[in-house]
C-alpha cells in the first residue's frame, strides 16, 4: 500500500507495460515510457540498510519520477534508432536510470567516435 501510494503522489503511472514490442514502437513514436516502477524500487529499498524500507521506497520513486522528468525534456535530442535500442534493451522491470544511463553511453559513443583524434605525430 505505501509503495502506491508513493507512486501516485508522484504522478507515476501503476499501469501494467505492454508487450516489449509495442512498448519500443509507443516510446519511440510517442516520448518516454510510463512505467511502474513500484517492483524495482521496493526490491531496491529492501536491500538498503539506511532509513526504513518505506523511505527507501519512496526516495527510489522520488529520483525515478526526476530522471523520467529529465528525460521527457531530453527526448527528442537522442536519436530514434538510440531511443529503440535503449528501450529494446530493457526487458526485465526497466527503469528510467537505466534508460537514461543507456541513452547517455550511446550519444557518448558516438561522440567519441565523431571526435577528431588528437595529432599524435606532428610534422617537424
Amino acid at each position: 500500500m505505501i509503495a502506491i501510494a508513493a507512486a501516485s503522489a508522484l504522478g507515476i503511472s501503476l499501469c501494467p507495460t505492454d508487450a516489449s514490442a509495442r512498448r519500443t514502437r509507443a516510446a519511440v513514436a510517442d516520448g518516454v515510457p510510463n512505467w511502474d516502477l513500484t517492483a524495482s524500487c521496493r526490491a531496491a529499498a529492501s536491500a538498503g540498510y539506511s532509513e526504513t524500507p518505506s523511505e527507501r521506497l519512496t526516495g527510489c520513486l522520488a529520483s525515478e519520477q526526476r530522471t523520467r522528468e529529465e528525460l521527457d525534456k531530453n527526448w527528442s535530442t537522442f536519436p530514434a534508432a538510440d531511443r529503440s535500442a535503449c528501450m529494446k534493451s530493457l526487458t526485465f522491470s526497466p527503469t528510467y536510470t537505466e534508460l537514461a544511463t543507456c541513452l547517455e553511453m550511446r550519444r557518448d559513443l558516438k561522440n567519441s567516435r565523431d571526435a577528431k583524434p588528437a595529432d599524435t605525430n606532428p610534422r617537424q
